[in-house]
């Protein structure tokens, strides 16, 4: 696979996005909101707003409207392609019979259970919760790596089992098994050819894009925060190390 897109993207608030609304949000406070588009409320007051404002605080909700689903959808792909990776490898190397892979599938389950929270998405609602966004081709946060290390170690784990039982029984035993894991390599390595790298390619495109729309995204913000005295304390997108 191809290296990782750094992008440095920082998440201070979460993001909650519907049709005709955007709150930025804090826990369970709204800092602030814009509505259809044209009004702005900061801390629960309505912001009179010149022409220039009115129109960066259109291009920012477009543009919200615009970047944070299209991020939700490819968290959740990013995730499911890392996951579907260590479990082919998993499968290929060990099968589904060996003792741990019991213990892999709940750790895998355990990651998508965390970017299901993190991104939420329903109908034309979505949630983008606060973090930092330092990979795009991974787009999680500290406590999902540590799952994802769980289930690789896990993994790990089997395969050394699988390979230890490599040099028990006799020679024509050890051959027989080498030759039938050699098997299960190339067919490891071919399925990830035909089926993984092309998504991981896909992926990566729409990383690039996502990452040039949330620096634009960036740019409005700070226009508004410069112009608007109430926006300043609230840097809800950060670019940059």
């Amino acid at each position: 696979m191809s290296a990782a897109l750094d992008c440095n993207v920082d998440l201070k608030y979460g993001f909650i996005i519907d049709h005709n609304r955007i709150r930025v949000v804090d826990g369970h406070i709204t800092r602030y909101q814009i509505n259809d588009f044209n009004q702005l409320i900061v801390g629960g007051h309505w912001i009179t707003l010149s022409e220039k404002q009115r129109e960066d605080v259109r291009a920012l909700a477009e543009s919200v409207h615009e970047v944070m689903p299209q991020m939700t959808l490819m968290a959740v792909d990013g995730v499911k392609l890392a996951v579907d990776t260590v479990q082919q490898v998993y499968i290929g190397l060990v099968g589904t019979d060996h003792k741990s892979y019991e213990k892999l599938t709940s750790a895998l389950e355990r990651v998508k259970k965390k970017v299901d929270k993190k991104f939420i998405h329903s109908g034309d609602n979505y949630y983008v919760g606060p973090g930092s966004l330092e990979n795009v081709d991974e787009l999680v946060d500290q406590q999902l790596e540590e799952e994802i290390e769980q289930a690789i170690d896990t993994s790990l784990g089997g395969i050394l089992s699988a390979i230890a039982g490599l040099t028990s029984g006799s020679d024509a035993d050890m051959e027989r098994r080498v030759n039938e894991l050699y098997e299960r390599l190339e067919l490891m390595g071919a399925h990830i050819e035909r089926n993984i790298e092309p998504r991981t390619g896909s992926l990566r495109k729409k990383a690039q894009w996502f990452c040039e729309r949330i620096e634009s995204l960036n740019d409005i913000e700070e226009r508004l925060r410069e112009s608007i005295p109430q926006l300043q304390p609230y840097d809800a997108i950060v670019v940059g190390p």
